[in-house]
């Protein structure tokens, strides 16, 4: 299989996307009456560039809209499976979640706490995390959920930043067989922090914790906590949460989601991308810290009433077929996961997910970086069984919900493995050059975005010029993305990687996602990464690590030039490594992004700084060991 290939679950609605394009105000508008208003809007959307305020006037709320609509028709019907990576497991209907939902928002009014207060939640991948959260949102408390795998100091930078006034947490995480002291950790970033009246832990372990005046426990609130509570009718501006980026470009940028406006997007590219059945058992494998988690493990299916899988462990533990087991545990019908996760899970070899009963899956999907082709016609023809139609879905923290996919709720399209195709409904997007002018077809330049969409964040916690600045400045009217893309001929994007990982070799500029995928798709590469170090002559030259598949039966010298030669047969002379390395992982955080500065410092022998977000430390002794053997 190569090439572009037609596959599908829907129509060919083209009155969709002429409606969209023709008025995408009145388009956006019949997407939000969908939803449950307590009041309709007196405008849909005031747009003051850089700023967008949808559905003016309008009065709404997230919980109401996850829980309390479905009680009457859906309420015994499983919300959420989960599954613990110890192999416990529980299953809350929408009547449970709703009842608990309701307690847990009486515990955050028994604490004082109001419209506009800001609390952070840190806890693992337990059922306490989105019942919090949608708590939060019952009252108009807003929410900020910090990874779980961040240290104390990140932790204290976010609590600080949001002002605060309650935590979150639970004794302990589990990952990969470690119990991760969660506890521990809130209590040295909240130490001298005033500002924090409480301290709410959910317990796991009959582990005795140190505590103080400040401490509570979930189990205790909930057991005294009314299970009744109204939800709130608020502003559809009102915001909805506090999500920190991660800060490896500095320090963490607050993005602030609103309500109506975000729920409307979530709503609909939720049904068309997944085209969502009664009967669709979800499984999406992002951490809730991120943006994915938030809008595609906690809003988006309980907005549309779906039974999902959430899981807490990582993705390969304790054995490489823990996702298969996962799928036909529970019938799966649609998974949705990152491509970090699909390459790791294919250098183990085609047999493993063949040995499970996958036919259940009906639909896959890709989130969180570009998708190699290689690696999308395996997840199409080994996962999938050439039967499930693969969507390639591209969005960021900032844009709250998907912007690019193919959408098989209202269209049969044709696919190119490695492309997103084109943007939702009602989306104006496009290619342009340093100078901001558009560029001709398979040009590469950056994305950017020229009309306001629903999700669209509100701008920074109280940051509102760093909100210009980043976003809006580089070009004038345009959203700056900070990606590197292409579009070809037919208008399909392709995704090259963030704008800041192209490396600069003697003046020409190559993508890092171009040229890992470049290696990948070679037969005997799992994964691959690509850095840039300083060159007295090019400025920058590139280095190459790869992770062999299992069973590759050749020298490194001879994979070497294999490697180089496609390089140059694919990307071109300029792009081909000047060091290649081979290793027997890459070092990742907990949400799957590849640690390339890590990388670049292993390499060079400098030191490694903070590692307080790498998922594995043990991988730093293996690849130095595999560096020393190299040199």
């Amino acid at each position: 299989m190569s090439g572009a290939f037609l596959i599908g679950l829907g129509n060919n609605n083209d009155k969709i996307r002429k409606s969209a394009s023709d008025d995408f105000e009145s388009f956006w508008a019949l997407e939000a009456k969908r939803l449950e208003w307590f009041r309709t809007w007196d405008r849909v959307l005031d747009w003051n560039p850089p700023f967008a305020r949808w559905f003016v006037g309008g009065r709404i709320n997230a919980s109401y809209n996850a829980l309390d609509i479905h009680q009457a028709r859906c309420g015994s019907k499983p919300a959420i499976f989960w599954e613990g990576e110890d192999g416990s497991s529980r299953m809350l209907t929408y009547h449970d979640m709703w009842i608990q939902v309701q307690k847990f928002a009486n515990v955050l009014k028994s604490l004082g706490l109001k419209q506009g207060d800001r609390i952070t939640i840190y806890l693992p991948m337990i059922p306490e995390l989105p019942i919090a959260m949608l708590a939060c949102s019952r009252i108009g408390v807003i929410h900020t959920v910090v990874f779980s795998g961040f240290s104390d100091i990140s932790l204290r930078e976010r609590i600080v930043d949001s002002g605060s006034k309650v935590v979150i947490t639970a004794d302990v995480g589990y990952r990969r067989g470690l119990k991760v002291q969660l506890k521990d950790t809130v209590n040295k970033a909240v130490e001298t922090l005033d500002s924090v009246s409480t301290v709410i832990t959910v317990k796991r372990t009959e582990k005795i914790l140190h505590t103080g005046p400040r401490d509570l426990y979930w189990d205790d609130l909930m057991q005294r906590a009314s299970d009744t509570i109204p939800a709130e009718p608020l502003e559809s501006t009102h915001p909805l949460y506090i999500l920190y980026t991660s800060g490896t470009t500095g320090k963490p940028k607050g993005v602030l989601h609103g309500t109506g406006g975000y729920l409307t997007h979530l709503h609909s590219t939720f049904r068309w991308a997944f085209d969502i059945k009664d009967n669709d058992v979800y499984f999406c494998t992002a951490d809730i810290g991120w943006v994915t988690g938030h809008s595609y493990v906690v809003y988006a299916p309980l907005l549309l009433g779906a039974t999902q899988v959430i899981y807490e462990g990582a993705p390969d533990f304790p054995r490489s077929t823990r996702m298969w087991e996962i799928i036909q545990k529970y019938g799966i019908t649609i998974f949705y996961t990152a491509p970090t996760a699909l390459r790791m899970l294919m250098k183990h070899g085609d047999s493993l997910p063949a040995s499970f009963d996958l036919s259940t899956l009906r639909l896959l999907g890709t989130v969180g970086e570009p998708i190699n082709p290689r690696v999308w016609e395996w997840y199409y023809r080994i996962v999938g069984r050439q039967e499930c139609p693969v969507i390639d879905t591209w969005w960021q923290t900032e844009t709250g919900g998907m912007l690019i996919s193919y959408l098989p709720g209202i269209e049969t399209m044709q696919l190119k493995p490695g492309s997103g195709t084109i943007p939702i409904p009602g989306l104006d997007m496009t290619v342009v050059d340093e100078s901001g002018a558009e560029v001709a077809a398979d040009t590469k330049g950056y994305l950017v975005i020229r009309n306001p969409w629903p999700g669209m964040f509100l701008g920074l916690w109280n940051d509102e010029k760093k909100y210009r600045e980043a976003y809006w400045s580089k070009y004038e009217g345009l959203y700056y993305s900070g990606d590197y893309a292409k579009k070809d001929r037919d208008g399909y994007f392709w995704l090259l990687g963030r704008a800041d990982d192209i490396l600069k070799v003697a003046g020409h500029r190559i993508g890092t996602a171009e040229l890992e995928s470049c290696l990948v798709s070679h037969n005997s590469v799992a994964e691959s990464a690509v850095c840039g170090i300083d060159d007295e002559i090019k400025g920058q030259a590139i280095i190459a690590f790869a992770v062999l598949r299992q069973g590759t039966d050749t020298s490194y010298d001879l994979m070497r030039s294999q490697l180089a030669l496609q390089v140059r047969s694919h990307v071109g002379p300029i792009a081909v490594p000047k060091a290649i390395y081979f290793v027997p992982r890459l070092p990742k955080t907990r949400s799957g992004k590849i640690m390339r500065r890590l990388l670049k410092s292993l390499a060079v022998r400098e030191e490694t700084g903070d590692l307080t977000t790498l998922e594995d430390n043990t991988v730093v002794a293996e690849i130095r060991h595999a560096l020393d053997h190299q040199k």
